[in-house]
């Protein structure tokens, strides 16, 4: 196997090994002989080369329902993250809690998502996709569990830093786990669903904190875990993983499974054992030795959109955001129904184009546009600090953050984590998202627990400096990031990778 022109150059085999392969798979022999059927009348070719271009654009039941129940752990973790904000005032109050302490309350959830991450590639690559969602679970389950009982801070932390290890886990396996089980087509829409499950988990805490006691949403929180680890049993494995593992039967029927009963998948079949059969050759990689020239490309968009998409403000900005409305002298209640309505139907608005405008436009859009928000916030604080025009900063502060997280949800919050699913081979796959993941996570715990001091020294210097972050970024998409629409998995991580996948 080797590249030539971006594209992947698959070797011939002989008759025997052909033949071999045929005979021992009914479904690709089944494929073969279609094939063979297509090329022997044009007219017929082109009718069900027509047909299958249609069907591969809508997809199968199966891979509807596979995507719903693995986005239930991205709904586990927009809840995880959408927590901290409606909860803040009244757990400071009923236990106790100052400044300091819930601070340690909302960013610990950030250290769990590191460990979660550091093991999230290794329980992925072993257990399977499905098995690593199912422990991520459990690990949420006793979380919110603990600080439903917590009568101190320590169980506060304790629960807080076991729902972070699960949603570590599932930060990386779901994205991965979707962009493996979908055609190209679909691929980007598909995954950025994990985002917008993401949206509404937030959303939904932050309209149900607002009504309920912080123990009774935390209990609420245990539902979308039960929802996925009893509903795991029922959905495929990624044909990709049981491929590398070895399991080509198994790899095949899923991929039928998912593509529909009546699909051709032998060439999609095919694809995948050949280029999951040279990578094999090949040593599994740790996370160290991912520092080589080969992976270079890959690894510096990896975290490059890792870095910046932390430290452009999101997380300290959705942990605090009451406290950010109320700093700027705007209703908690009005501010926090204002960024629901904007940010669910904007990351809804990214699903669709995503696979439309691609990658790289979403995200410079995405990019420009959380830089202007985060400036116009900057500039209502600013206002407030000289006493100028003290009826038009609030609700400048309100409409900066609202065209932040507008934006931010267009492309900025999936489109990272859709290309860190996208580009790494699967031979370093295991070992290269977990290092990606816990660098975001990382980047994540130093905004959670600085923003509280940093708003404390200037709230304008805070959003000044994340717009300053928002505009690096629009240089670094422009310059660095490639485009990964309408290519297959195989296709593109043979460009980034051209040297991991010569024969």
């Amino acid at each position: 196997m080797f590249v030539k022109n971006n594209t992947i150059q698959f070797p011939t085999t002989s008759f025997a090994q052909h033949h071999r392969i045929e005979s021992s798979n009914p479904l690709l022999f089944r494929g073969n002989a279609e094939s063979q059927q297509r090329s022997s009348d044009d007219d017929d070719d082109g009718q069900k080369q027509k047909q299958n271009a249609t069907s591969s654009s809508i997809p199968s039941p199966t891979l509807t329902l596979t995507t719903l129940v693995a986005v239930f752990g991205s709904y586990v973790f927009g809840t995880a993250v959408g927590y901290s904000s409606p909860t803040q005032s009244r757990i400071m109050i009923d236990l106790n809690l100052g400044v300091a302490q819930f601070s340690i309350f909302g960013s610990i959830l950030t250290i769990g998502a590191m460990i979660g991450a550091i093991v999230s590639g290794t329980i992925a690559d072993y257990a399977g996709r499905r098995l690593a969602m199912g422990f991520s679970q459990l690990f949420c389950i006793l979380g919110w569990l603990a600080i439903t009982i917590a009568e101190d801070a320590w169980w506060l932390y304790i629960g807080r830093l076991l729902v972070g290890c699960g949603i570590g886990l599932l930060s990386y396996v779901v994205p991965v786990y979707i962009a493996e089980i979908t055609p190209k087509n679909l691929r980007g829409r598909f995954t950025a669903v994990h985002q917008l499950m993401i949206s509404c988990g937030m959303s939904l805490t932050y309209l149900i904190g607002a009504f309920v006691n912080w123990r009774i949403l935390a209990i609420i929180g245990i539902v979308p875990c039960l929802i996925q680890l009893l509903s795991l049993p029922f959905i495929p494995d990624s044909p990709r993983w049981l491929a590398k593992v070895g399991r080509l039967k198994e790899s095949d029927s899923s991929l039928q499974r998912l593509r529909g009963k009546n699909a051709d998948v032998y060439k999609e079949a095919n694809e995948i054992r050949d280029y999951t059969e040279t990578l094999q050759q090949q040593t599994e990689a740790s996370i160290i030795g991912l520092f080589q020239l080969q992976y270079l490309k890959s690894l510096t968009v990896g975290l490059g959109l890792m870095i910046l998409q932390q430290f452009g403000g999101i997380n300290g900005i959705v942990f605090y955001a009451n406290s950010i409305f109320t700093s700027a002298g705007f209703s908690e209640s009005i501010g926090t129904i204002a960024m629901v309505t904007v940010k669910i139907p904007m990351t809804i608005l990214g699903v669709f184009l995503l696979d439309k405008s691609g990658r790289r436009p979403l995200l410079l859009l995405s990019a420009v546009g959380t830089c202007l928000g985060c400036f116009l916030a900057a500039l209502s604080f600013f206002l407030q600090d000289i006493h100028k025009w003290k009826e038009v900063s609030p609700v400048l502060a309100l409409v900066g953050v609202l065209v932040y997280v507008g934006f931010f949800s267009l492309g900025m919050g999936a489109i990272p984590w859709v290309i860190m699913s996208e580009i790494f081979p699967i031979n370093v796959k295991g070992s290269a998202g977990s290092l990606v993941t816990l660098v975001n996570w990382l980047c994540s715990w130093i905004v959670s627990y600085a923003f509280n001091f940093l708003m404390t020294w200037s709230s304008t210097g805070t959003f000044l400096g994340f717009a300053v972050v928002c505009g690096f970024t629009v240089i670094f998409v422009a310059k660095v990031v490639p485009e990964t629409k309408g290519r297959t998995l195989e296709e593109i991580q043979a460009s980034l990778n051209s040297n991991s996948i010569k024969r």
